[in-house]
């Protein structure tokens, strides 16, 4: 990535970004490295995209940093993901707040060490008023268990069956209080959605890109947002002229 690079101003900016942060361990493996070095890695290469997502004006990103599924991993990769959430909270939680960045948490903590469970609360309350980014990390999470969990509640809500609506649902879901996102981004080139807001990514626009994730830098990311720039959000449904989408050249509409 150029530092001094000009880039065009972006027309059309979503406001919400997931991304499924794929690929560390074929980065390190590319490199001769462990696998834990490419996680390492991954996790430095998250402040360049914050970094990015605060200057372009995105409002919210969510990361895909643990899923329910992850803890069959190697007990020793396990341990070691933990050790480096916990480094990264104890070096860039001031920088983070500093930059006006909202931590919040999307999952469960319970399996978490108690000491680590007390860093991350500690991390969203220190935050709590920010509003320049919010900050979702999936940590221990999965879509499927998110919409069993939002089911369970609603019974024990006492919500009846002709009740239900999908706004209803939403309420009940993790990311209760933010809109879905308009964009999920997934690295290293595979076309899966791993049981990430299952619910949420109905209508979201995907982005696939064989970039593995520490190597997801600013370029990459304004790629991302400028083919977002092009896509035609139809939500089901036709598009009226003045709603459709500009080809390359900027004079011709495409529905």
């Amino acid at each position: 990535m150029d530092p001094d690079k000009n880039y065009k101003p972006l027309t059309k900016i979503p406001t919400h970004i997931a991304v499924i942060m794929d690929g560390n361990g074929r980065w390190a493996r590319a490199r001769g490295l462990p696998r834990l070095a490419g996680h390492r890695a991954g996790t430095e290469n998250l402040r360049r995209v914050i970094a990015a997502c605060v200057e372009f004006g995105i409002q919210y990103l969510t990361i895909y940093a643990f899923s329910t599924e992850n803890w069959e991993r190697p007990q020793e990769e396990v341990s070691g993901l933990m050790l480096i959430v916990e480094d990264v909270i104890d070096r860039e939680l001031e920088e983070l707040n500093r930059q006006g960045v909202q931590l919040r948490h999307i999952g469960h903590l319970e399996r978490l060490k108690p000491k680590l469970q007390k860093k991350v609360l500690k991390a969203i309350e220190k935050t709590k008023d920010n509003n320049r980014l919010i900050l979702n990390i999936a940590f221990n999470y999965g879509g499927r268990d998110e919409i069993t969990c939002a089911i369970r509640s609603m019974i024990a809500d006492g919500i009846k069956a002709e009740e239900v609506t999908a706004e209803l649902v939403g309420k009940y879901l993790f990311t209760r209080d933010i809109p879905d996102p308009d964009i999920i981004i997934r690295t290293s080139g595979e076309m899966r959605i791993s049981n990430f807001m299952i619910w949420q990514a109905a209508y979201a626009e995907w982005y696939v890109t064989p970039t593995f994730w520490p190597d997801f830098d600013k370029d990459e990311l304004y790629k991302a947002v400028v083919d977002y720039a092009h896509r035609e959000r139809r939500y089901g449904r036709v598009l009226e002229p003045s709603e459709c989408v500009p080809d390359a050249d900027e004079t011709s509409p495409r529905c």
